[in-house]
């Protein structure tokens, strides 16, 4: 990121992170991925359990690693048989920390997640007794509406570029299909939470993920 830019995202952070606590979300902002992991890790206690959905942003910071080499309990579906996965991602709801990303969140602080399977939208939700999130400042918009639209028209055809099957996947562009291979089964706007500090998010001042 470029000075000027630097700037104004630290200034826009620190906006977004009064929004999250009108919004009993806990906020915190990172210039760099390295700040960004330090700030994972000092807010996860050691020998907690610890899941995630499919998030790049997480793995772009080195946290699924860290969690790995770290002190904890961690529930990792990758390389594992479907029904493997299946109770990995059932073990994920009762989990001391969830890690995950945004789609795109606005400025007032309004998390817009779209997903397949749908659990990852649903630990996020509820279940889990925390949910972290690292979220690149790439991903903020004006508003919710702003996020929604990014969400379904940047993030998905992007994202389905990993998996292919999809009419996204072959235009860039949503066509609102009903594909087996739909990335966009669930979409989920966050404007609040139930319980105060659940959901933690770390804005980092670098692009991460779609």
């Amino acid at each position: 990121m470029g000075e000027f830019t630097t700037k104004r995202n630290k200034l826009l952070a620190e906006q977004m992170i009064r929004a999250m606590e009108a919004r009993n979300m806990e906020g915190f902002y990172a210039e760099t991925k390295e700040e960004a992991l330090n700030k994972a890790l000092e807010l996860i206690p050691e020998g907690s359990s610890i899941s995630w959905g499919g998030s790049m942003s997480i793995q772009e910071i080195g946290l699924t690693k860290a969690v790995h080499e770290g002190n904890y309990e961690v529930y990792d579906r990758t390389d594992k048989t479907p029904e493997e996965r299946r109770q990995i991602m059932l073990k994920a709801f009762d989990c001391d920390y969830y890690l995950a990303s945004a789609n795109a969140i606005s400025e007032d602080g309004i998390l817009v997640n779209i997903d397949g399977n749908a659990n990852r939208v649903a630990a996020i939700a509820f279940g889990p007794r925390n949910v972290l999130m690292i979220v690149g400042m790439n991903k903020v918009v004006k508003t919710e509406a702003d996020a929604l639209s990014r969400a379904k028209n940047v993030a998905a055809p992007i994202n389905a570029q990993r998996f292919g099957g999809t009419p996204c996947a072959v235009t860039g562009a949503c066509s609102m299909c009903k594909s087996p291979s739909c990335i966009c089964c669930q979409t989920l706007v966050t404007r609040f939470s139930k319980e105060p500090k659940r959901i933690k998010i770390i804005l980092v001042n670098e692009e991460l993920g779609f």
